[in-house]
């Protein structure tokens, strides 16, 4: 998710244990890097409303990466 956020111009500000904060002019989120545990569906929703995309939005650009 932090890969993925980076290819949408997010940059990381600031890493604090296991979360990554990741900054886009007034967009701001937090993602946690628990090596490679899945997000939980709780988190994803609520990274995604931090970065204003919505699921089908995140979906269609996710499998768009993967090729």
């Amino acid at each position: 998710m932090v890969r993925f956020l980076e290819g949408r111009g997010f940059e990381i500000v600031r890493v604090r244990g296991s979360h990554h904060v990741l900054s886009r002019g007034d967009d701001r989120t937090s993602v946690p890097a628990h090596g490679s545990r899945p997000l939980k569906i709780g988190t994803l929703h609520g990274i995604l409303r931090d970065v204003e995309l919505s699921p089908a939005e995140f979906a269609r650009l996710w499998h768009d990466r993967r090729g």
